[in-house]
């Protein structure tokens, strides 16, 4: 990308952005024109491909910045501090919906990005995906103390297990077109406390 986009006030690099997410939350990556990308933006489509040489500099930028934008709002929540592993799981949650809340079009375009099957972008996508999933799976299976669940249990497939199913949920949510956020941070609190009743060590 062209370095004189960061030489632009913040101002105007939020809408550049904003306008991105909102575009390509609304529609495949195939059927998002840059030129309604601009139009959103308040500039011209030569200008928006001055800073980002073309459609996909443009979608993989954003999508970068949406894992920045969430690894500093993790840190504001305080998961990556805690030592349990339910209460990271928690905190993760909270962080998230506070996303989700605070700017939906970024979230939709999360989940719009991770199921996108385009041959241009779907392997770049998948291939960040899968690098941050194992380095937070790895950095946070290091955290939990066997101790607190049942005998023998698989640590890594008990996560992976939890992944599934959060992705499976948020799969059907998205299908179904309702991403109500008060509803779904009480399907996910019950989808922990669930977990807690199947995995956690039985007290004696």
């Amino acid at each position: 990308m062209n370095e004189k986009f960061f030489n632009l006030p913040l101002e105007k690099q939020e809408k550049i952005i904003n306008a991105g997410y909102r575009v390509f939350s609304r529609n495949s990556y195939k059927k998002s024109p840059m030129s309604e990308i601009a139009d959103a933006a308040g500039i011209s489509k030569s200008l928006l491909f001055h800073y980002f040489h073309n459609k996909k500099e443009l979608y993989l930028f954003l999508w970068d910045r949406c894992a920045r934008v969430t690894i500093e709002c993790l840190e504001q929540f305080g998961c990556y501090e805690k030592r349990d592993f339910f209460d990271i799981m928690y905190a993760g949650m909270k962080a998230k919906m506070y996303i989700i809340r605070k700017n939906p079009d970024m979230a939709n375009f999360v989940i719009k990005a991770f199921y996108e099957k385009d041959s241009d972008v779907c392997p770049d996508i998948q291939e960040s995906y899968k690098r941050a999933l194992n380095f937070k799976a790895n950095a946070t299976l290091l955290k939990i103390d066997p101790e607190q669940f049942i005998p023998g249990l698989n640590l890594k497939m008990m996560y992976q297990d939890m992944y599934w199913a959060s992705a499976g949920y948020l799969w059907e949510r998205v299908q179904r077109g309702e991403l109500d956020m008060d509803e779904m941070e009480h399907d996910f609190l019950e989808l922990i406390d669930f977990w807690k009743s199947v995995y956690l060590r039985k007290e004696v």
